[in-house]
Parts: structure tokens; C-alpha cells; sequence
């Protein structure tokens, strides 16, 4: 299997809507950094499981969608808690779309937040 891992960081903000959230109940900020990591067994006619200027075209995109937004704000968290569990699902289906690769047989997105505390999300294509 072959990888390629791609990782850009940013800062966005949130709110925990959960019971008793405590001082995540009030609106702050986190730097994320996001690792996209894609998988297949193939690669293409270049000797490439996908060109890493596509990849960096797509993870810019959509880092510029959530840097210094308020997720809770997003239409893609309405409904629930912006846990960075969430968001390593909603990053990696936004990073998704449109993606050109038809090598690639997962996407394996893990976020950040601060220095503390890591999740990820892997979605087979």
C-alpha cells in the first residue's frame, strides 16, 4: 500500500454544545494542524498515487474554509457538537469533493487541536 500525506495548519474557532462543557462551553480558538493522508495499492502510468499539486490545491481549499471561521457557524455542524471528532469527518468529506485520484482507495484525515490532543477519520473512496 502507498501513502502520500499532505499537512497544513490554520486556526479556527468553536463552542462546545455539550452539558456542562465547562470553559469550552464559551467561544475560543484552536490552531489545528490537518494531516491528510491518501492510500492505494496502485499507482498511476507517472509511477504517482496522486499529484501532490492537485492534493495541495484541495487541502488549501479547504483549509481556507474553516480558517478562522467559528464551526459552529457552518452549515456542515449545524445540529451538532463541533468535537474535533466531527470535524475530522466534515474536513476529510469537504477535502473529498472533487478529488481527481482514481488511485486512491482511502482518505485518513487526522486533526490537531493545540498541542493536546489528536483525531482521526478514514473514509475508503
Amino acid at each position: 500500500m502507498y501513502t502520500v500525506t499532505v499537512e497544513r495548519e490554520f486556526v479556527a474557532q468553536h463552542f462546545l454544545t455539550v452539558p456542562d462543557p465547562g470553559p469550552e462551553g464559551d467561544l475560543h480558538s484552536h490552531r489545528y494542524t490537518a494531516k491528510v493522508e491518501l492510500a492505494g495499492e496502485e499507482l498511476n502510468r507517472y509511477g504517482y498515487l496522486a499529484d501532490i499539486d492537485a492534493v495541495e490545491e484541495r487541502i488549501d481549499a479547504t483549509v481556507a474554509r474553516f480558517r478562522d471561521a467559528t464551526l459552529n457557524d457552518l452549515p456542515a455542524f449545524e445540529g451538532l457538537n463541533p468535537s474535533l471528532e466531527h470535524f475530522a469527518r466534515i474536513f476529510g468529506e469537504r477535502f473529498r469533493r472533487d478529488l481527481d485520484a482514481p488511485e486512491i482507495e482511502a482518505v485518513t484525515v487526522k486533526l490537531q487541536e493545540d498541542s493536546i490532543a489528536w483525531a482521526s477519520h478514514r473514509r475508503e473512496v
